[in-house]
């Protein structure tokens, strides 16, 4: 299986069977692929006490790695074999603090697409529906 060869919908949907093998920033901010369609992913993602902050709590960048990552796979969806993609704006919203050792869903989706961007949203949130991120996402497409 050669990602080369695949489209980005293809690659996310390996990764989330375990035919591909995940992100290497999964193994800093713990976070696994568990669906991926045409325009949207879902992700499960779980801070532990290596992304504390100074104040002793779950640093911000955790959810902001975790928005980024969403709403770029999601942008990844749509695009075809060898297209690439680039995150050219990020805008995260924190709604409440990120627990430590919990599993958080986050849920990327695609609501606008042109030639040349993507722009998506995420939300980070837990089992209830509570909300703990939002983000939007412009991403360029790279050819």
């Amino acid at each position: 299986m050669n990602p080369k060869d695949m489209t980005g919908l293809q690659i996310l949907q390996a990764v989330a069977n375990g035919l591909l093998p995940l992100a290497p920033i999964s193994k800093t901010i713990p976070m696994q692929v568990k669906l991926a369609e045409e325009g949207r992913v879902v992700f499960e993602a779980t801070a532990n006490e290596s992304h504390t902050n100074p104040l002793g709590g779950v640093h911000g960048g955790f959810a902001a790695t975790v928005m980024d990552s969403v709403t770029g796979c999601a942008a990844h969806t749509t695009l075809g074999v060898g297209e690439g993609y680039g995150t050219i704006e990020l805008n995260v919203k924190m709604c409440k603090p990120v627990p430590f050792n919990k599993t958080l869903i986050a849920e990327g989706k695609v609501i606008n697409k042109t030639r040349r961007l993507i722009i998506s949203e995420g939300y980070l949130r837990d089992e209830t529906g509570s909300l703990y991120a939002y983000a939007t996402a412009t991403n360029m497409i790279l050819s």
